[in-house]
């Protein structure tokens, strides 16, 4: 699945999340709450890492980390598509940045 198709698809659940908060709540999250939202599977993703590595328990082990994981993804693209980033552009251009930031602090080895 192309990372647009992956947008499309967080799209129609985050759709779908807006129907079940109408209907049960009668409103749809402001896009302030739905970061709220993600600051919250983030800190779960943490607690999840650190279960993984030792430092603590959690519930569910390798399945609950994947789980979490696409959470935290599902929320980047459902941001993007709520600000209008094109998330792929903005990737690539940040790894670029990156790359070319990190090269320069790199020494240069000699023969």
């Amino acid at each position: 699945m192309s990372l647009d198709e992956l947008g499309q698809r967080a799209m129609s659940i985050h759709a779908l999340y807006d129907r079940m908060n109408l209907h049960e709540r009668g409103r749809v999250w402001t896009r302030e709450e739905f970061m709220l939202g993600f600051v919250g599977d983030v800190g779960d993703l943490a607690k999840l890492v650190m279960a993984q590595e030792g430092a603590r328990k959690a519930r569910g082990g390798p399945d609950a980390l994947d789980h979490e994981l696409a959470d935290c993804l599902w929320s980047v693209l459902v941001i993007a598509k709520l600000y209008g980033v094109d998330l792929e552009a903005a990737f690539h251009r940040t790894m670029t940045e990156l790359e070319h930031v990190i090269a320069s602090k790199i020494p240069c080895e000699r023969d």
